[in-house]
């Protein structure tokens, strides 16, 4: 029987340590951006809790080649966020505290979250 309730307690234990973890390399909340979709509308998309310490390129705006850059990103995460005007975080970069927003004049093609 005490067997049992050390065993539930570890497994307990270890649930508890990998939602923690996880929770930690995560913003919480939505970094919203527009981009200008192939037949030329304004549209926005968003990024949903997006993982900290790493690298997020914009899909719609990540090639040079065949697309325009996203604008207007709109940072409603709890973490701040630095976006760059090239793929995979290179470029001229700008930071955007938590909940700070800004205009179609900000250019980004990536982001990342600390």
């Amino acid at each position: 029987m005490r067997l049992r309730h050390t065993a539930v307690a570890a497994i307990g234990a270890l649930a508890l340590t990998l939602t923690l973890s996880t929770s930690a390399y995560a913003a919480v909340g939505d970094f919203v951006y527009s981009y200008t979709g192939p037949d030329g509308s304004i549209q926005t998309s968003r990024l949903v809790d997006p993982a900290s310490q790493v690298c997020h390129t914009l899909p719609e705006a990540a090639d040079e080649d065949t697309s325009t850059p996203a604008h207007s990103p709109s940072n409603l995460t709890n973490a701040t966020v630095t976006v760059f005007t090239g793929a995979e975080c290179d470029g001229e970069s700008f930071t955007l505290q938590p909940g700070a927003q800004a205009s179609e004049r900000l250019k980004l093609r990536s982001a990342f979250f600390s």
